[in-house]
């Protein structure tokens, strides 16, 4: 892959503060990977937006790595966590697209709980939420491989990936510590009546899901993240926070709101199109990602505050592309994809490219950027690589530390692959300048393929597949050999799966 000349400008150094612990220099780095939810790669400051003030993000940006070729891991939320935690992409990952589990009325353990639809809120005061898919039983995740090798590993924010009492619940992922929500259907509130704290409910006292309340849940999160920097500033940690911001409903405290108020015109959002209503949606989704660049700079300042900024690699992403116009969104108005087309649920560009931003002080060159094709699976390789940690088997991802550190090129990767099961199924790959897409690809093997050339079309506006009849065979070839079947029924591609006949019986572990 081109990789375009690194700005080598001065390191941005933070003073130490007095009082600060002594740091071991033999140490590990600590690792902080940031993932937002639903934001889309243009609505940061640093990545073009007009609209909203992201100081603390556009900082790290400074003094770090943009990557303008950045993708997720999927087009919607599980399986996008699903392929960072895991390094493999949704043609060998367990979960490929979202999974409603049903949810309790109780606690699961408790003798005589009831489960209920997956739709339906828990009653109050003790039911649950039943969450996503959860993933197998001692899976490989990135918490995982680095607590074998000496980490404390904490998550905060949304899950996605199992339910209470499942195998898929974090502290039985690798994370030794846990604090958020378990099922993406709760984290549509930010008000939520509870929260989950290391399998054990957390009852938010003031708390109805109502439009507003007491306690706000990612400020509570990012308390929580603080707490474990506190304690952990003698070992390395590797911390997963993945906020729920921006995805909605449209909700923040009214000082935040107040940053945005009467700086446009901005029709109320009455409801009707799914989540809550809000009064004024534009300030408020503004607010909401302000919001949530402030409590990123609350986490830089607690790292400054021990003296472990300059041993803590930081990455920043997002679960997938920006959303559409549901919820009071307002696509035109935000520009999150940055003209991209598509949006979240779609396999075009704008589902799928989000930002990327990669900071160590002292070692990734500051205000540094990079055209390299990477997707969010390759972050489980990349941080192994950059503390020196053996990755383990089976990994779709590759090691960009080499780029990261300027100590050579990335590995070459001839392609990326995904596959999504909603909206009739989608498949799509990359292959250097060229993206292929498949849409309708339930029962129909041979639909066609649509391609473009992202050099010259970037927004996919021609379709020239016919001109490329070689570039769409390989593309439709990689489609079938980049995949295997899947344990779900309904993520696979009827008649005969779409997959290599060596890989029909090979369990998504």
């Amino acid at each position: 892959m081109k990789i375009i000349t690194l700005l080598l400008l001065e390191c941005i150094m933070f003073s130490p503060m007095a009082g600060v612990p002594e740091v071991d220099e033999a140490r590990s780095p600590n690792v902080i990977i940031i993932m937002a939810d639903d934001l889309g790669r243009a609505e940061l400051g640093c990545t073009g937006s007009q609209r909203i003030r992201t100081p603390h993000i556009d900082r790290l940006r400074q003094q770090g790595m943009l990557f303008t070729q950045a993708y997720s891991g999927s087009t919607v939320c599980a399986p996008s966590r699903c392929t960072l935690l895991t390094g493999r992409h949704t043609g060998h990952a367990q979960v490929r697209d979202n999974y409603e589990e049903r949810n309790f009325t109780d606690s699961p353990e408790v003798d005589g709980v009831q489960r209920i639809g997956a739709w339906k809120k828990p009653p109050a005061p003790l039911g649950r939420w039943g969450g996503q898919l959860a993933l197998a039983a001692e899976t490989e995740t990135l918490a995982r491989t680095l607590g074998r090798h000496g980490y404390a590993t904490c998550g905060v924010g949304k899950w996605g990936l199992g339910g209470p009492g499942s195998t898929g619940h974090p502290n039985q992922q690798g994370f030794d510590h846990w604090f958020g929500y378990l099922c993406q259907r709760n984290a549509h509130n930010y008000y939520p009546t509870h929260l989950d704290r290391n399998g054990k409910r957390f009852d938010l006292e003031g708390n109805d899901r109502s439009p507003t309340g007491v306690l706000y849940a990612t400020d509570l999160m990012v308390d929580e993240a603080c707490a474990f920097i506190d304690r952990h500033v003698k070992d390395p940690f590797f911390l997963y926070y993945a906020t729920p911001v921006p995805h909605l409903a449209l909700q923040v405290p009214d000082d935040s709101l107040a940053d945005y108020q009467e700086l446009w015109e901005d029709p109320p959002y009455e409801g009707g199109a799914g989540y809550l209503p809000h009064p004024q949606p534009r300030a408020a989704y503004a607010a909401m990602v302000t919001r949530f660049d402030r409590n990123v700079g609350r986490l830089v300042e607690r790292l400054q505050r021990h003296g472990l900024l300059d041993d803590t690699i930081i990455f920043l992403t997002s679960d997938n592309g920006s959303t559409f116009n549901l919820g009071g969104y307002d696509p035109e108005f935000f520009d999150g994809t940055g003209g991209l087309r598509g949006a979240k649920t779609y396999m075009y560009e704008g589902g799928i490219r989000v930002p990327l931003i990669a900071t160590w002080p002292g070692r990734i060159p500051p205000d540094s950027t990079s055209d390299l094709v990477v997707a969010n699976w390759d972050l489980f390789p990349t941080t192994l690589g950059l503390v020196g940690v053996a990755p383990p088997s089976g990994l779709d991802g590759v090691d960009i530390a080499p780029l990261l550190l300027g100590t050579g090129p990335a590995p070459q990767r001839d392609w990326l692959y995904w596959e999504f099961h909603s909206r009739g199924g989608m498949q799509a790959v990359r292959i250097g300048p060229w993206k292929g897409l498949r849409l309708k690809a339930h029962g129909q093997p041979d639909a066609p393929i649509e391609l473009y050339d992202l050099n010259s079309d970037p927004n996919e506006t021609t379709n020239v597949a016919s001109d490329h009849p070689e570039v769409v065979a390989r593309i439709n070839r990689i489609m079938t050999e980049s995949r295997t079947v899947s344990k779900v029924p309904r993520w696979n591609f009827a008649p005969d799966e779409r997959a290599t006949p060596s890989d029909k019986t090979e369990a998504d572990s």
